[in-house]
């Protein structure tokens, strides 16, 4: 028997990185999994793949623009439909837009804070209706290390720390209806997105990686199952105790 037999999982975000990584590792814990991404077509190739990969793993492609009421809405509505309800939402959607304060323009700022925290407003909003009801839900967060601040990233860091406040009092006002709601924060991760970075940079990918270890003091990068890991814990029973916190999942490298 898997930790989430007979769960529903939503992830955000999850046609890549991160949150294929955190998709998968339900799916083999034996959740049903729901991934939503803005693509539809690259969130139903992803449930493809996972379908493929898992044995018996169920997944359905949701586009969705988690800034948008009405998607949002109609993508719970959808899954709840088609995968019998849900348990679990993972807040995973992001992106970026980088630059110094005086070059950051103000659509670069609302895309941001859009995606990040309006994203996970929403998502969490629709589904705490199905959550209260039954009196049992598990949020997880997606924070960064950038949320203690990271020069050229004045939105995503903001963002990022918002999202840590917005746990908190999800813990404080959802802990009553048998809900918890945490946050993990990621420091250097190995996807695409931190590949593009290292392209945008003029650096080789494993060049980029091996002086992004040297800062940590376990000296490698993380890796999506890293952070599925802390992911699947929180949204476990095991976790059940523990609300509003956010955990940082980072090789140490805000120890010092």
């Amino acid at each position: 028997m898997g930790r989430f037999d007979g769960r529903v999982a939503v992830i955000t975000g999850a046609a890549r990185g991160i949150g294929f990584g955190t998709a998968e590792r339900f799916a083999q814990e034996g959740a049903a999994v729901a991934i939503i991404d803005l693509d539809e077509a690259a969130a139903t190739e992803a449930a493809s793949r996972l379908e493929g990969s898992v044995p018996g793993a169920k997944a359905i492609g949701v586009g969705a623009d988690v800034a948008n009421a009405d998607s949002v809405d109609a993508a719970i509505a959808r899954v709840v439909s088609d995968l019998g309800g849900i348990h679990i939402l993972v807040n995973n959607a992001g992106i970026t837009r980088d630059n110094l304060l005086f070059k950051m323009t103000e659509l670069d700022w609302d895309l941001v804070m859009g995606v990040h925290l309006k994203g996970a407003f929403l998502m969490t909003k629709a589904a705490q209706k199905h959550f209260v009801e039954q009196k049992y839900g598990k949020i997880v967060n997606i924070s960064s290390i950038s949320a203690l601040g990271n020069r050229g990233q004045a939105n995503y860091s903001a963002a990022k720390m918002g999202v840590q406040g917005f746990t908190r009092t999800l813990g404080i006002e959802l802990g009553p209806f048998g809900i918890n709601a945490n946050a993990v924060a990621p420091g250097f991760i190995a996807t695409e997105m931190t590949d593009a970075t290292a392209a945008r940079l003029k650096l080789d990918v494993e060049e980029f990686r091996r002086l992004s270890a040297e800062q940590n003091p376990v000296r490698r990068v993380g890796f999506p199952a890293d952070i599925a890991a802390a992911v699947t814990f929180l949204a476990s029973d095991e976790a059940s105790y523990i609300t509003g916190q956010t955990l940082y999942v980072d090789g140490g490298v805000t120890l010092g």
